[in-house]
């Protein structure tokens, strides 16, 4: 518990006091946003805005999960460095989009493709590593059933050991790319993408941390909701990378609120994205990141439905704009207003979300 509270406090901490160095050093490097001629007006006032924020965003992750863990004498376990390599191979993804971009002093970076194959990349890395590293209880920090709220019966290896393991690594690629892609779309005024990640990764702080206290094996769950309890490799610790990522967002939201001092940029969006999805994954609760992640979806969904409206009626539109945020600004919204009822909107689905996680467990019945 005391790692979990250090490792959120540092990650705020840095974020919050470190931020304004690190924005005169992207001035000086020249690295700014260029914003696109077609989308609002009033966005124009932000090129030249600092971006790639989610270097320090990483940073203040990495070094504050560590130090936590070593004061406090902990062991550090597979699962936590999961979800930062997933964080970290993203991040470094959209860092090269983002360098693209301001080398080149336009809206593209990577091409389309070019960066869904280092999202693949990543995320099949990940994929084959979660199923290492099997604890003393034969646990490995994923497992290749597809989960809900916990595992379902749904196993790709029943499918045979090497389709099983081909068809595991897809719904991997599949699950991380729509997320980080989702939180990419989001992140497209100042401030959204930011505050509806503190609520969505922060759900996971209390389904690590009621996951470790139900868990099977560490004596946590009583004697009469044994057969209730959990079955997920280091559960707390995931909690505990859960809250130094929260208490990094919380800190960067100080500069990145309206208006924002600096972006998230690519760099930084991919990467929580990328955390989001390995902690659904290794909490087992992947389609429960429907709801958690609602915003996102909603977000990403509004692209996906103005494109497609797009083509079959040959040039007509749903939305103002895509993705559905700008839509309300062009309606006459103030931008500020937009995030916060987004922000609402991304709080009662993460509260949803979490209220269908309890329950689940309070519903469960005994196996007879």
């Amino acid at each position: 518990m005391r790692a979990l509270l250090l490792a959120g406090a540092l990650s705020l901490a840095f974020t919050l006091f470190l931020t304004p160095l690190f924005i005169r050093l992207f001035h000086k490097l020249g690295w700014g946003q260029f914003i696109r001629d077609d989308g609002p007006k009033s966005h124009h006032a932000k090129r030249g805005t600092a971006t790639m924020g989610g270097i320090i965003l990483i940073f203040g992750v990495v070094i504050s999960f560590f130090t936590a863990k070593l004061t406090q004498g902990e062991p550090i376990t597979a699962s936590p460095l999961l979800v930062l390599f997933m964080m970290v191979g993203l991040g470094l993804v959209g860092f090269v989009d983002d360098f693209l971009k301001t080398r080149n002093q336009r809206s593209l970076g990577l091409g389309g493709w070019s960066k869904i194959a280092g999202q693949v990349i990543v995320a099949s890395v990940f994929a084959w590593l979660s199923l290492q590293f099997p604890n003393k209880n034969g646990l490995t920090p994923a497992s290749t059933h597809v989960s809900f709220i916990r595992d379902t019966p749904l196993d790709f290896m029943s499918l045979g050991a090497i389709a099983g393991l081909i068809l595991f690594i897809l719904w991997i690629c599949v699950i991380v790319a729509a997320t980080s892609n989702s939180v990419n779309v989001t992140d497209g005024l100042d401030g959204l993408a930011t505050g509806s990640s503190i609520l969505a990764i922060g759900s996971f702080i209390v389904i690590g941390f009621w996951q470790f206290n139900q868990s099977c094996f560490n004596g946590g769950a009583d004697a009469t909701d044994l057969y209730r309890c959990y079955e997920i490799r280091d559960p707390l610790d995931l909690a505990v990378v859960s809250a130094a990522i929260v208490g990094g967002l919380i800190g960067f939201l100080w500069w990145n609120t309206s208006p924002a001092k600096i972006f998230l940029g690519d760099t930084g969006s991919l990467a929580i994205g990328g955390a989001l999805a390995a902690l659904a994954i290794l909490s087992r609760t992947e389609l429960l990141l429907v709801l958690i992640g609602g915003l996102f979806v909603i977000e990403s969904g509004s692209v996906i439905v103005q494109r497609a409206y797009f083509k079959i009626t040959r040039g007509k539109r749903i939305f103002l704009m895509s993705p559905i945020h700008h839509h309300f600004e062009l309606k006459g919204w103030a931008e500020v207003t937009v995030v916060v009822r987004f922000w609402i909107i991304g709080g009662l689905l993460v509260a949803a979300g979490v209220g269908t996680f309890y329950l689940e467990w309070l519903s469960a019945v005994p196996t007879p």
